[in-house]
């Protein structure tokens, strides 16, 4: 059975947001598994918004994120039009396992200052303690740069 669980807020367009995974169990790791963006402003005519989700010491813009970058995580945007019509992506590095916080950006592009919605869901890893170490010190090192 898989364990899944949301995290979930608003955050202002260009602001950061750390995803807390301090303090959770030993020989536990996590995956994200989604990650996903909506407008606050549904009356607008229309809504461009990017996010992204690092597991480095600074966040990424999400406007012009670099796929390079092995701390990159989760990528998404949302694209919503007058008529309804909309479209959302995300590219999510889901065989990378996370023991450390995370850093979440989010922006409007369309220059506005709205608040970005934002959900993320994660999965459960069970992990050995030789696979815990491993897993801790590949993300110590991303982090550090």
């Amino acid at each position: 059975m898989k364990k899944e669980f949301v995290m979930r807020g608003q955050t202002v367009s260009g602001g950061i947001e750390t995803l807390n995974f301090s303090g959770f169990k030993p020989g536990m790791a996590y995956r994200l598994v989604e990650f996903s963006l909506f407008p606050t402003n549904l009356v607008s005519s229309h809504s461009e918004m990017a996010g992204s989700i690092t597991a480095s010491k600074n966040a990424m813009n999400s406007l012009n994120q670099d796929f390079n970058d092995e701390g990159l995580i989760g990528s998404t945007m949302f694209l919503g039009r007058v008529n309804d019509d909309y479209s959302s992506i995300s590219i999510i590095n889901d065989t990378f396992l996370i023991t450390q916080n995370l850093l979440l950006e989010v922006r409007d592009g369309g220059g506005d200052t709205n608040p970005v919605n934002w959900q993320c869901k994660f999965e459960a890893v069970k992990m050995s303690g030789s696979e815990e170490a491993v897993t801790n010190y590949k993300q110590f090192l991303i982090s550090d740069e």
